[in-house]
C-alpha cells in the first residue's frame, strides 16, 4: 500500500517542479511542451489500445463502452463540473491538462497491475516503476498548466487503492481480460485526449471518462449471469 501513496507523492512533487519550471518558461517553449505532449499522448494511446484489440476477445464491447460511458458523462454534464472546479484555481485550461494526467496515470498494465500485484504477492515493483513516470508526465504537463495537475494524484490514489482492495477481496475480480478491455478504452481516450492538446479536435474526453469502468460493469454482469446458469459469451456471439 506504500507504494501507492508514493505514487501520489511523486505527482505532486513532479507537479511542484514543473510549476516552478513554468515561471521562467516563455510562451513558445509552452507551446513547444503542449505540441510534444499531445503528440506522446497520440503515439501512446494508439499503441495501448492497438496492443489490446489483439488480445480482445470482446472485438465490439469497446465501442459499447465509450457510448455508453459518453452518454452518462454528458448526462452528468461531467466537462462543465470540471470547468468550473478548474476555473477557480487557474485561469488556464487546467481540466484539459488534469484529464490528459489522469489518463496517463491510471490507464495501463503498470497502474492496473501494480496493485494487484502489490495486494497479492507483495510485489512493489510495477508501483515503484509507474511513480517514475507519473513523476515525469505530470512535470512536463505542470510545466504548461501549472501546479493544479497536482490534484491528479488523488484520482490516482483513489484508482490504485480501488483495484488494490479488489484484488485483496477477489482475485477473480481483477482478471487478465478486464485489464485488456479497460486498456482498450483508455488507450483511446489518451489519444482523445492528445487530439485535444494539439487543438484538432476537442472530444469532450472528460466526459468520456465513465467509459473506463463499462468493462467492470460487463464482467461483473457476466458473472452474476454464470451465477444463474446464463452464458453470457455465447449469447453475445448468437448476436454478432
Amino acid at each position: 500500500m506504500y507504494a501507492i501513496i508514493i505514487n501520489a507523492v511523486a505527482i505532486i512533487i513532479g507537479s511542484a517542479i514543473g510549476a516552478l519550471f513554468q515561471r521562467g518558461i516563455s510562451e513558445k517553449y509552452v507551446n513547444v511542451l503542449n505540441t510534444a505532449m499531445g503528440l506522446c499522448a497520440i503515439t501512446l494511446g494508439a499503441n495501448v489500445a492497438m496492443e489490446s484489440m489483439q488480445k480482445s476477445e470482446y472485438p465490439v464491447l469497446f465501442i459499447f463502452c465509450l457510448s455508453i460511458g459518453g452518454l452518462i458523462g454528458t448526462l452528468l454534464k461531467m466537462d462543465q463540473h470540471m470547468d468550473r472546479a478548474t476555473r477557480s484555481i487557474s485561469g488556464s485550461n487546467l481540466a484539459e491538462g488534469i484529464t490528459t494526467a489522469i489518463l496517463l496515470c491510471c490507464v495501463g498494465t503498470l497502474a492496473m497491475m501494480g496493485p494487484v500485484m502489490s495486494a497479492l504477492y507483495d510485489d512493489n515493483t510495477y508501483l515503484m516503476t509507474a511513480a517514475t513516470l507519473n513523476f515525469v508526465t505530470v512535470l512536463v504537463l505542470a510545466s504548461s498548466y501549472g501546479f493544479g495537475i497536482a490534484l491528479t494524484g488523488i484520482a490516482v490514489f483513489v484508482w490504485m487503492s480501488s483495484i488494490y482492495g479488489l484484488a485483496l477481496l477477489s482475485q477473480s475480480l481483477i482478471s487478465h481480460e478486464l485489464i485488456t478491455e479497460v486498456s482498450l478504452v483508455g488507450g483511446i481516450l489518451i489519444t482523445a485526449s492528445g487530439l485535444g492538446i494539439l487543438h484538432i479536435k476537442d472530444c469532450k474526453t472528460i466526459n468520456l471518462l465513465p467509459a473506463l469502468f463499462m468493462p467492470m460493469f460487463f464482467f461483473a454482469l457476466r458473472a452474476l449471469c454464470a451465477q444463474f446458469g446464463i452464458n453470457l459469451d455465447q449469447i453475445i456471439l448468437l448476436c454478432f
